[in-house]
């Protein structure tokens, strides 16, 4: 020690040839140092993490479940392309039930690629397709890199235990999600990153009002001290500047979103409260599917988290635990504690409501890949014996065949889900467009906001998707508005009364058809007295249609009249397993050949 004193005490050189004027620096240098390499690390881990993320998303080729598309990429495209361009809006954009403004992020990406690239129409259409997924890059990237930061605080700089918690966090399409991670983060020590977590939790519960239930348990918690340790650090000058600027951060987000939402649907609406008025007063959650009440527990948290579920529950446990908490810092012990009211009471309270998903808990999965890591660490390695005092301590690896075993399994989970399971949907959308653009190659226009697409669309329908509902990607993928298609559709039954018999009878079109497809299309999709919907060039079901649709098109069936002789010209395989029966098996394409025979339909009626 006495050494090392003399060295800070000597005095360094000064290029001036002053005396003295390089006097105790030795310090001020090494601190200068710490946090240029700090600095330097937080770069390189941002952009190891982004590096990742983007091949993650540029690999993926399968398809998720439907929001992503139609609750994101649809209005986008409309906000940018305008109402000639072949979005589909759902139900719920046109009651006003979704913020504009998840929306919008995407449509800058789409804006961004419209105005920027004069490549052939073939490759734009390609950079539109990636322009959302290289977006998404960016939020999963933060959120995970947030992640990772509040690892540190909790555990301790350069800690192993920070870094488990990075190579946990999986891939989701939730935005809201990914401003759960900054938020958490953040801390009131400084004024600008608490008025950040004020703001990125404002947008994820007007984002998603549900998100409100994890920012109502932390602000609990922090009020009551419910379970916490310690002396309260509230005091009356931080509390009112609690409530100073949680006034002001949301209000700003509620004005961005007033504001926002008013453009796109041309009046004033809030659509937090249309989501929970549909959804909760008028019960129609429901019309989607109803679960168990365990289903979070048993199912959810489970898909989550995969491997490390049992890691994940001990940490649940283990930080509620009194004597295990008592170990931990107070600080850290107190904020494990306040997670872990999050997560008990976000999930207790989403368990009240009958329709459940997996997405709905997965702003969760941060906080709990944070109380697994320490869990999932001591479990696979020990400290080893070294000498000198450097930190952190080396470690060694310990059940090393049960490690690779759940690498292993998480890679296959991964690769599965990333390039083989629900697959078809995004492939058939592909195959659509392609035979678009060699069919009709001078109807590729993209038209711009201020250009009506019905000059250049021709007089065809070129795809008919006797799917269930929303089963593909729409004109995100599609991309071309003179590419016309129909799809079966499930809105519910907004206009009925809960437990009224209106409700109980409701059937959707997709339940219409499935219930019977050859009286579907004879009676409503292609009737004989009426001249009916256009014959669609191609046909793309599951399967399971493909026996109904050849007895209606036989030439001693209902549909003799149209002439039509199907022909698979395309199918895909579409996974191992499905949620839904209807999606089972190959999905097919088949050509009706009625454009190419030139047929005089209307004259056939």
């Amino acid at each position: 020690m006495a050494s090392s004193k003399k060295a800070v005490e000597k005095k360094t050189p000064d290029v001036s040839g002053k005396p003295g004027a390089g006097r105790d620096r030795g310090p001020q240098v090494d601190a200068t140092s710490t946090a240029m390499a700090a600095a330097r690390q937080t770069q390189e881990a941002l952009a190891v993490i982004f590096a990742w993320r983007l091949i993650n998303a540029l690999c993926v080729r399968t398809f998720f479940q439907p929001d992503e598309y139609f609750q994101a990429l649809e209005p986008a495209w409309q906000l940018v392309y305008g109402d000639g361009s072949g979005s589909w809006l759902t139900w719920e954009w046109i009651n006003g039930l979704r913020s504009s403004l998840h929306p919008a992020i995407f449509a800058l990406g789409y804006y961004i690629v419209d105005n920027a690239i004069e490549s052939p129409t073939k490759v734009k259409a390609k950079w539109l397709i990636a322009a959302p997924e290289v977006m998404q890059t960016g939020f999963a990237a933060l959120g995970d890199w947030y992640t990772w930061r509040l690892g540190e605080r909790l555990y301790g700089q350069n800690s192993t235990v920070a870094w488990s918690v990075l190579l946990g966090t999986r891939e989701d399409g939730n935005t809201e999600s990914k401003y759960s991670s900054a938020p958490l983060f953040s801390t009131t020590a400084k004024v600008n990153d608490l008025r950040l977590s004020l703001v990125l939790a404002a947008l994820a519960v007007l984002l998603r009002p549900t998100n409100a239930l994890i920012w109502l348990a932390i602000g609990t918690l922090m009020l009551t001290r419910l379970t916490l340790d310690g002396k309260s650090p509230l005091t009356r000058e931080t509390l009112f500047v609690l409530f100073r600027e949680s006034l002001l951060c949301g209000s700003f987000a509620l004005g961005l979103s007033l504001l926002a939402d008013r453009q796109y649907y041309g009046e004033w609406t809030f659509p937090p409260f249309t989501f929970m008025r549909f959804n909760v007063l008028h019960d129609l959650a429901v019309f989607y599917g109803e679960n168990d009440w365990h289903y979070y527990l048993s199912q959810g948290i489970p898909l989550l988290c995969t491997t490390i579920t049992p890691f994940a529950l001990k940490g649940l446990y283990k930080t509620a635990d009194p004597e295990t908490s008592s170990v931990e810092p107070v600080t850290s012990a107190n904020a494990l504690k306040a997670l872990t009211f999050v997560v008990s009471t976000t999930i207790s309270s989403l368990s009240f409501v009958s329709h459940k998903e997996v997405r709905f808990i997965t702003p969760l999965l941060p906080i709990l890949h944070i109380l697994a890591a320490p869990h999932v660490t001591s479990f696979f390695t020990t400290a080893l014996e070294t000498s000198g005092t450097s930190s952190p301590r080396a470690l060694g690896w310990k059940k090393k065949p049960l490690l690779l075993a759940g690498i292993l399994v998480n890679a296959i989970i991964g690769g599965y889900l990333s390039y083989f399971h629900a697959a078809a949907p995004i492939s058939v959308v592909t195959f659509l467009r392609t035979e678009f653009e060699n069919v009709h190659p001078q109807h590729l226009k993209i038209p711009r906001p201020a250009i009506s697409a019905s000059q250049d669309i021709p007089n065809e329908l070129f795809a008919l998707f006797l799917t269930p509902c929303h089963a593909t990607p729409w004109r995100s993928h599609l991309v071309y508005p003179a590419l016309r298609a129909r799809a079966l559709t499930c809105d519910p039954p907004i206009d009925t009364v809960p437990g009224s018999s209106e409700r109980k009878e409701y059937q959707s079109e997709t339940d219409r058809f499935y219930e019977d497809p050859v009286n579907f299309l004879k009676r409503e999709l292609w009737p004989g007295g009426a001249p009916g919907e256009d014959m669609a060039r191609y046909i793309v079901g599951f399967e399971g249609i493909e026996g109904a649709i050849k007895e209606y098109f036989d030439p001693s069936g209902p549909g003799r009249r149209h002439r039509i002789q199907l022909k698979e010209v395309w199918s895909s395989w579409n996974g191992l397993f499905t949620d839904d029966d209807r999606k089972a098996g190959r999905l097919v394409v088949w050509a009706t050949g009625f454009y190419d025979d030139e047929i005089d339909y209307v004259g056939m009626l």
